[in-house]
């Protein structure tokens, strides 16, 4: 008996992966009609996809704004694609627009990745680590590779990449770019984000 597999279907998969129309429905029939394992194996091909986009030079892009709402912390946001095309596509103007909501709304992230942190913090991070009491009679051909592990750990809750998405928090910030490289079919990379403090107004 031939699996069928509605139209209803296949529009709730692309609007939850941001797959193609014939992904979607052959995701479904190989998934035997099951939601979450077809949106997990869209997920693993379009990661896989975005993996290669990500070589690719970013020279287009826009700058946008985010004000948050009662804090008083605006964000300006640089976020570079390929073309002018996908620059212009609302998919990669609200993916800029997410980023920077969540930037502004997370006081302890300052980074865009680990290659972004100073290495002066990475040096006094592995400092403190290296006082631990429970390293103190490690061997040294493990201590290095424990210190960078858990200094990694640290300073990936200061990086924004590194953060459980607020669209959907059990993919990264990193992963949710990637799945809109695999649904805009270009490399997309932040090129600068800030966040700055809105002065009150004087009477």
């Amino acid at each position: 008996m031939t699996l069928q597999i509605s139209s209803d279907q296949i529009k709730e998969l692309r609007l939850q992966t941001g797959a193609g129309f014939l992904n979607c429905k052959n995701a479904l029939i190989e998934s035997n009609g099951n939601f979450e394992l077809a949106v997990t194996t869209l997920r693993k091909k379009g990661l896989a996809s975005a993996e290669k986009k990500l070589l690719r030079t970013t020279q287009q892009g826009i700058i946008t704004s985010y004000i948050h709402t009662g804090a008083k912390i605006g964000v300006l946001i640089e976020l570079n694609c390929e073309t002018d095309f996908v620059a212009r596509r609302v998919e990669f103007q609200n993916l800029a627009r997410s980023l920077a909501m969540q930037f502004a709304s997370l006081p302890s992230v300052n980074y865009i990745s680990l290659q972004d942190i100073p290495q002066q913090i990475w040096d006094a991070e592995m400092a403190v680590e290296s006082q631990r009491e429970d390293l103190k009679n490690k061997p040294e051909s493990v201590l290095n590779t424990i210190l960078k592990g858990r200094v990694e750990k640290t300073l990936k809750t200061y990086t924004l990449l590194n953060q459980a998405c607020i669209r959907d928090p059990n993919i990264t910030v990193e992963d949710y770019i990637k799945q809109h490289v695999s649904l805009l079919g270009e490399n997309i990379q932040i090129g600068k984000i800030c966040k700055f403090i809105i002065g009150e107004k004087k009477n």
